[in-house]
């Protein structure tokens, strides 16, 4: 009785889709029941289709009288639609040549059954439907290999396509050109080859195309400007090349164009806008290619432009004043490039400008008055080219500025004192011009002498550098007086020459005192080592060494031991004789861990043979390095030069070994929660700013594998300084190891030389991974973990980028690690002119977790307290 309720009840919505509902549901009770798998006939053997729901004979013949009826007013009913819960024989077989193809490791796929039932009422992951035709497939980071199928062209109504972050492979199928409603082909991130198929372009509502970060070769096809609906164009990151077809530059729809990190060529075609107005292009990205020839003038038709990126190609000629007609533009960035002429005035009329970078060029003449005009301008670079005259003092109106860099150019004159009224400015650098005078003097408080270097007759910026001392004024001739001539009486020469030895034996006194006052402290020390000693040897101790003092190896073993300050004291026997475990080993050698006949235990890096320099240059350097101590990088405790040329490293164990490990090779009952993750963020920050700021050293390989963890998971960055030891060999190769894992910058491919922003790179990577829990060595869909947290964020799924620990929590912590996330992705800036500095990454952590902050400034070691950068 009830099965004929629910009949009825469905009778007036979908009169002739239940009867067929009916009747291939009952087929296939037959065909179980025959034993039998043939899919969509019916057995001949069930006459009556509706008896297995308990429905007699002559309700049958009223039934089919109802359906009749009802099915002439349900095609007149156009807002009774069927929901489409049967799939057609047509898209049920594309849909499984379609499986077929691929290789489905993690059976995410195993819902895609041999029936076909459930495909279009949600039973199919991935798979949507309207009256039983797939319109939608959407199966992203599900770890998909194979290929794409040819087939997939046999889905008539499909209108999106979304497989990004698998590891599909394969070419682009051209049969997706000939399906006329499909709006969106979204395939970024994974390992797609071949051409892009010039049918693509036979989609007439095409709007989004995304498949970047693959490994497509060949042109861009100009037939992509048929598809006139197309606003979404991202070819970025693979190994296109050709030039850029003048037809897509034409299409009024497109809004969003990225063609950077290719292999493209030619000129930039210059039609930009085409002949009608109100086109929708805002983001234009074409930087890192190899593109020649002047900057289109056409683009400044493009009243929505909002970005252009240029850098990193060959363009010449001069910045086009027809510029300055894009009034929304906020990021306009020329940097690397062969740009000649002057800084154009009309630049200054860009008013919502947030960043210009026109760094590595060669402009010259003089930086315009109105530049003041840009109040927006956060980020001013003009570093590297050839401009001269002077800084311009009405630089101090932009008060939203945060960085200035004005480097390596032949700017003269002072530095105007205005400038430290800047109060957002992070980053300030004049380094290598003609500049002269004094630093004003909030600006050497604020900023470290490599921000003044390189200018001559420029002083006040270090204590090394001291402005010279003004000149006593003279008297003015109005109060002066001519000189009176007499003769010395006897009387004056007696009190001249009483007075000359009266100096005379004051001077032998502070002499006497001098060195009355020396032989006492000797004697004082000499009695104090005695006393220390014999309380060592009480204690059956070996006497320590003072710092830097080179101790010569006992017995036949010959050397030199030199000791910097530390807990531990050994000679250069007890070293040679430890109980050695390797831990690991780098480009620059093999770490060991040493327990002495004491018991203590040293961490012991013996470097590799023909990559250090020469002995004295290596001493030297080493010698530095001992002194730099800081609570957030690993002491140099000691080293030893071996007489057959070995040179070992002495530091601290750490027992908690790396970042690395403690992340991902802990067991699975082991969590590590958010702020035991933000403190080893923060100390890291910390102690990199620290080599940045204090002791002009890029570190140039940081990575988790070097960044060591005390008892109280205190991170301690280790290798710093080693490229200072080695030669130039040695550090390529440690650069393109640091590639291998998943740090390196993509700027080091061409660059070959680190800097601070390939440091602030590898810092973000270290964030995100302790905020994903992926290791960047492992590549996610084929790609690393910078552009694999991109792709996630940009569609919007956040919190799938988290740890599923930092998830538990996350009711209370979730502003901070979005806030953190955004910070990260800052610092893994394709742009290196985008990334901020190492100080400002601190302070917004600090921001971020400020009881870290102050229970950081609080503590340290090697009797040093960390500084919070607010106070």
């Amino acid at each position: 009785m009830d099965n004929q309720n629910q009949v009825f009840s469905e009778l007036s919505r979908y009169p002739l889709e239940l009867l067929q509902l009916l009747k291939k549901t009952t087929a296939a009770y037959c065909r179980m029941s025959s034993k039998k798998k043939e899919k969509w006939k019916s057995q001949s053997s069930c006459k009556n289709p509706f008896l297995h729901f308990g429905l007699p004979n002559k309700f049958i013949l009223f039934l089919l009288l109802q359906l009749l009826a009802l099915s002439f007013q349900s095609v007149s009913v156009s807002s009774q639609e069927w929901d489409g819960v049967v799939v057609t024989q047509a898209d049920y077989e594309a849909l499984q040549a379609f499986k077929h193809d691929l290789i489905d490791p993690k059976r995410v796929l195993r819902s895609w059954n041999d029936s076909g039932y459930g495909a279009c009422s949600g039973g199919w992951i991935g798979i949507k439907c309207v009256k039983g035709q797939v319109i939608l497939i959407q199966l992203p980071w599900k770890g998909l290999g194979g290929r794409i199928s040819e087939k997939i062209g046999q889905l008539p109504e499909l209108r999106k396509l979304s497989l990004h972050d698998n590891n599909i492979g394969g070419m682009i199928p051209s049969s997706l050109g000939f399906l006329p409603n499909l709006r969106g082909v979204i395939l970024f991130n994974n390992r797609l080859a071949g051409s892009i198929p010039p049918s693509l372009g036979s989609c007439p509502l095409l709007q989004t195309l995304d498949v970047s970060n693959n490994s497509l070769t060949g042109t861009i096809p100009a037939s992509l400007a048929n598809s006139t609906k197309l606003y979404r164009f991202n070819l970025s990151f693979n190994s296109l090349t050709g030039s850029i077809p003048a037809a897509i530059t034409s299409s009024p729809s497109l809004t969003f164009l990225a063609l950077q990190y290719n292999n493209l060529s030619g000129f930039i075609p210059d039609n930009w806008g085409g002949a009608k107005e109100n086109y929708q292009l805002q983001s234009l990205t074409l930087d890192h290619n190899s593109f020649s020839g002047s900057i289109p003038i056409s683009l400044s038709k493009l009243s929505m432009l909002e970005e252009i990126s240029l850098s990193n190609n060959q363009i010449n000629g001069t910045i086009p004043s027809e510029i300055r007609s894009l009034s929304r533009l906020q990021t306009l960035d020329l940097s690397n490039n062969v740009i000649q002429g002057s800084f154009p005035a009309s630049l200054c009329n860009l008013s919502s400008l947030v960043q210009l970078s026109l760094e590595g060029n060669r402009l010259d003449n003089q930086i315009p008055e109105d530049v003041n005009r840009l109040q927006n301008l956060s980020i001013l670079n003009l570093s590297r080219n050839q401009f001269r005259g002077q800084i311009p003092a009405s630089i101090r109106n932009i008060s939203s500025l945060t960085q200035l860099d004005l480097s390596h150019n032949k700017l003269t004159g002072g530095i105007p004192a205005s400038l430290a009224n800047l109060t957002n400015l992070k980053i300030f650098n004049v380094s290598y011009n003609n500049l002269s005078g004094p630093v004003p003097l909030l600006l050497s408080e604020k900023f470290n002498s490599t921000s003044f270097v390189g200018n001559l007759q420029l002083c006040g910026y270090s204590a090394s550098n001291p402005c010279p001392s003004a000149a006593a004024p003279s008297p003015s001739s109005e109060t002066s007086k001519p000189p009176h001539h007499r003769k010395l009486s006897t009387k004056d020469i007696i009190l001249i020459a009483a007075g000359v030895l009266l100096a005379i034996l004051l001077l032998l006194c502070c002499i006497l005192l001098c060195c009355l006052i020396r032989k006492r402290a000797a004697s004082k020390a000499t009695n104090g080592q005695t006393v220390g000693t014999a309380a060592a040897a009480s204690r059956g101790e070996k006497g320590a060494p003072a710092m830097g003092t080179e101790v010569e190896a006992g017995g036949e073993a010959g050397g030199k031991l030199v000791h910097f300050d530390g807990p531990s004291v050994f000679t250069a026997d007890d070293l040679l004789c430890a109980t050695a475990e390797i831990m690991g080993k780098s480009t620059y050698g093999t770490a060991y861990k040493a327990t002495l006949e004491d018991g203590n235990q040293v961490a012991v890096k013996r470097l590799r043979e023909k990559i250090a320099k020469s002995q004295r240059e290596f001493e030297v350097e080493v010698n530095a390095l001992g002194k730099i101590r800081h609570p957030n990088l690993l002491a140099l405790r000691a080293y030893y030069l071996g007489p057959k040329g070995e040179k070992l490293l002495v530091f601290d164990f750490m027992p908690k070994g790396n970042l690395a490990s403690f992340l991902h090779a802990r067991g699975p009952d082991t969590s590590i929660d958010w702020p035991t993750r933000m403190n080893i963020a923060m100390g890291t920050t910390r102690g990199l700013n620290y080599l940045h700021t204090h002791e002009n050293i890029v570190h140039g390989n940081l990575t988790s594998g070097n960044i060591l963890l005390d008892g109280n998971n205190n991170a301690k960055i280790a290798d710093y300084g080693l490229s200072r030891l080695m030669t130039a060999a040695a550090n390529s190769n440690v650069i393109a190891t640091a590639g291998a894992l998943g740090y390196r910058a993509p700027e080091l491919s061409k660059l070959k030389k680190a800097n601070t922003k390939t440091d602030v790179y590898s810092l973000g990577v270290i964030i995100l991974e302790l905020l994903t829990g992926k290791s960047p060595g492992q590549a996610m869909n084929g790609v690393d973990l910078p552009q694999w947290v991109a792709s996630i964020v940009k569609e919007e799924w956040t919190n799938e980028v988290f740890d599923l620990e930092l998830m538990r929590d996350a009711s209370t912590t979730s502003d901070e690690l979005l806030n953190t996330l955004k910070l990260a992705l800052h610092c893994v800036d394709p742009s290196p002119a985008a990334r901020p500095e190492v100080l400002q990454v601190l302070q917004q952590l600090e921001e971020i977790k400020p009881e870290l902050a102050t229970a950081s400034a609080s503590s340290g070691d090697d009797g040093a307290a960390v500084p919070s950068t607010s106070e």
